[in-house]
């Protein structure tokens, strides 16, 4: 019975961790592109930065996109890859747009 229990306990456990993972960017500092060329991302999109940050090893957007919703951009910090945008839609409701990140 003790044995199911653990057993159970770690398969809840487990798809949790591994979606809180998904999310993060695991790159050596040596590897990553300068905020500079963050910035440049932002500018070729039309967004408007208020602030570049790192969350959980990643870089992240904070703005607005050129219909003036504001954003959050997680870009992948070696290769400037969209990871997700979030964005308050029309009616004020927040929205995300997931990308594939391929081979991370």
């Amino acid at each position: 019975m003790k044995k199911t229990l653990t057993m159970l306990a770690f398969l809840v456990v487990l798809p949790g961790g591994v979606a809180v993972a998904d999310d993060d960017c695991f790159v050596p500092m040596a590897d990553w592109l300068p905020r500079e060329a963050v910035a440049r991302l932002a500018d070729e999109n039309g967004w408007t930065v208020r602030r570049i940050k790192i969350d959980d090893g990643c870089y992240e957007i904070n703005g607005s996109d050129a219909e003036g919703r504001r954003i959050e951009v997680t870009v992948h910090p070696a290769t400037l890859q969209v990871i997700d945008i979030e964005y308050e839609d029309v009616d004020g409701r927040p929205r995300s747009d997931k990308k594939d990140r391929g081979n991370d």
